[in-house]
């Protein structure tokens, strides 16, 4: 699938265990700070805390207070789309009058709530309608369009781990076909039991920190979080001169079906999705800066990225920042979306924390240190199960 895209990217929100806003999370990378941990939310018999990355309550802001109808990836949703508001200097009402799509990626979304009412159910018993009504209430894209009162296309997209990516892709898609005048677009996901003891059993978990791209990785951690970003249109672009953090120049989005769960061997889906990200820039990939890796610290998912970016982008720059958030699943490609602009503005990225010691059979390696940036262009790559690949190529803006 080739998207064709030139889209404005005025806002970037994030909210995360590496930070609760964007500065935070730069800092955090940046100083190599990371604080896995076992999980608080919930308990789990497993005689190995696997750590994950949780986000504290007191990174909520206090205009997004905990709700008893809302769910928690909804909540996330809010928080971060807020930032990425504020970010793109837009106050709630003067979107009024403004066509606005709200599009969210999601794996865990609102439908990991309902352990309690199936144990009920299971047993006999006739369980209230409680976790039902939160699920209906806490779809994302739904309640941050209910959150700021928009009125353009909702879309919730799921789509494994490219899920945030694809919902950028989309917004950016719906912004050129006329239908909306700004996109808020991301991912939103929370961590719960139902996930952590899924991946724990499909024997990628890691019983220690991340470790992308390391001879001696052992598996991911999970997280937890939302990042977002600001789309506009080429009119209010135009009306609001001076607001452009990056530009959204390219996608790609390709599925090799080769497995469930593991990449095709030789990275078929991932290198169709990145020639396609990158048609606009035709055969000259001279001005890429740097590519944030999906890099999750699995054996098979890092073995890939990395022997594709070897073969295509072997002189490029890249990193992974999953071993400050870890995989936050249907959230990350719009964290990592949210890094990537933010990144560009600042002209360098932080080391690929975890990475000690790189693994001598992968051709390339990532950045073991802070990297001054040299060129306009970054790419964010997501790899997903079921064998979905989507790349995003972003260009610097005129606003740091």
């Amino acid at each position: 699938m080739n998207r064709a895209v030139s889209v404005a990217v005025t806002g970037a929100g994030c909210l995360c265990a590496a930070g609760p806003d964007l500065d935070s999370c730069l800092a955090a990378l940046f100083s190599g700070k990371r604080a896995p941990a076992p999980p608080r939310l919930f308990a789990t018999g497993h005689s190995v805390p696997y750590p994950v990355f949780e986000v504290g309550e007191n990174f909520f802001p206090a205009t997004c207070p905990a709700d008893p109808g809302l769910l928690r990836t909804a909540r996330l949703a809010i928080a971060a789309a807020g930032q990425a508001l504020a970010d793109a200097g837009w106050e709630a009402e003067e979107l009024t009058g403004l066509r606005v799509g709200v599009a969210v990626g999601t794996t865990v979304g609102s439908a990991m709530n309902n352990e309690e009412f199936y144990r009920d159910f299971r047993s006999g018993n006739r369980p209230g309608m409680a976790a039902i009504r939160h699920f209906l209430a806490s779809n994302p894209a739904a309640a941050v369009a209910r959150r700021f009162y928009l009125n353009g296309p909702l879309q919730t997209v799921a789509n494994a781990c490219s899920s945030g990516s694809d919902a950028v892709a989309v917004g950016a898609q719906w912004l050129r076909q006329g239908l909306c005048d700004l996109v808020i677009a991301g991912g939103a996901d929370e961590l719960c039991r139902t996930t952590y003891n899924g991946f724990v059993s499909l024997m990628i978990t890691s019983p220690e920190a991340v470790r992308p791209f390391d001879r001696d990785r052992r598996g991911l951690n999970l997280g937890e979080g939302a990042g977002f970003l600001v789309l506009e249109s080429a009119a209010l672009e135009q009306a609001r001169p001076g607001r452009t953090r990056a530009r959204l120049v390219g996608c790609g989005a390709a599925c090799d079906a080769h497995h469930l769960t593991a990449p095709h061997p030789q990275g078929m889906g991932l290198k169709r999705a990145l020639r396609e990200a990158l048609a606009p820039l035709r055969d000259d990939w001279s001005g890429i800066a740097f590519v944030n890796a999906h890099g999750t610290g699995t054996l098979d998912n890092d073995r890939v990225e990395g022997m594709v970016l070897g073969e295509l982008l072997p002189q490029v720059p890249f990193h992974s920042t999953k071993g400050f958030t870890g995989h936050t699943l249907g959230a990350a490609g719009g964290v990592e979306a949210a890094f990537t602009v933010a990144c560009l503005g600042l002209g360098r990225i932080p080391a690929s924390v975890g990475c000690d010691h790189p693994d001598p059979q992968l051709p390339v390696a990532p950045v073991q240190q802070v990297t001054a940036l040299a060129g306009r262009y970054a790419l964010s790559q997501s790899l997903a199960f079921g064998g979905n690949n989507t790349v995003l190529l972003f260009e610097k803006g005129e606003r740091p």
